[in-house]
């Protein structure tokens, strides 16, 4: 049996982050063999993610960030199961370099992305082994991307949330931010009314004749009474036609168009933890 030198268990901390008895233990499996540990590890992270995959990860961090001067941006979701391990550093730090990642690859979607690699190993596999590290199910919720002349991010505070919005022309970064935090603030369905998806309008319908027909109103008339509801539903619940909650008694289509003409928002994203 191989000499364990306490060197030797820190050398494969540094290695993988895991904890020192962990360490330690696998080293002493393995017989010295540091991959052959490394490999136990990440076998203890497939084992803990696949004992607690029914397990709710509803803690974590969203982050956002763009890159390309401004012109791309990405947000992330990197979930746990409890806020201590949020608040970890080795946690968000490995949420940053996720996210770093996806700003500067770009993947088309959230598997493209988890299989991205980073010194060799696979993001999927990384978050595999953190979850061997903490003892929780670990796991990337959301990634979303944006394009567009000018593309701004905001997270909220302790990494709950976050949005990116773009704009169809570079202006001062300073509108940006403010419409991403309307959008956090407001969460919105869609950029307007046009952008809508059918199933939603569908469902505000069904939702509006149900409503009337509950206060007692003629059957022939809830078709109407629907159709003045979706319109309210467009206002409150779509990004440009909702009041601008920075100024109030202005939509933010008009903050827009106060700061230039042309201005109008062509895409966001927005993501938040559940709990």
């Amino acid at each position: 049996m191989a000499n364990i030198s306490a060197a030797d268990v820190s050398k494969l901390r540094q290695m993988t982050g895991a904890g020192m008895m962990d360490c330690k233990k696998a080293l002493v499996e393995a017989d010295g063999d540091f991959e052959r540990a490394k490999e136990l590890i990440r076998e203890k992270g497939l084992a803990i993610a696949n004992k607690r995959a029914d397990r709710e990860a509803s803690e974590g961090a969203v982050l956002a960030k763009t890159a390309d001067n401004n012109t791309f941006g990405v947000v992330i979701a990197l979930n746990c199961e409890t806020d201590f391990v949020a608040k970890n550093e080795d946690f968000i730090s490995l949420a940053k370099t996720i996210l770093d990642v996806a700003a500067k690859e770009k993947p088309e979607n959230l598997e493209a992305l988890k299989a991205l690699k980073i010194d060799g190993k696979t993001i999927a596999d990384l978050v595999t082994e953190k979850s061997g590290v903490t003892g929780e199910k670990m796991e990337i919720a959301y990634y979303g991307k944006v394009s567009a002349p000018q593309v701004s991010s905001y997270i909220h505070m302790g990494n709950k949330l976050a949005t990116l919005v773009g704009l169809s022309k570079v202006v001062d970064p300073q509108i940006g931010i403010n419409i991403a935090m309307q959008i956090a603030a407001m969460s919105p369905v869609s950029v307007d009314e046009k952008s809508v998806p059918q199933d939603v309008i569908d469902k505000e319908l069904e939702i509006g004749r149900e409503q009337a027909r509950n206060e007692g109103k003629a059957e022939e008339l809830l078709d109407k009474i629907a159709q003045g509801k979706l319109q309210k539903f467009f206002k409150e619940s779509t990004l440009l036609n909702q009041e601008f909650v920075q100024e109030g008694k202005i939509s933010v289509k008009d903050y827009l168009k106060k700061q230039d003409n042309d201005l109008t928002v062509t895409d966001f994203k927005r993501y938040a933890l559940s709990n």
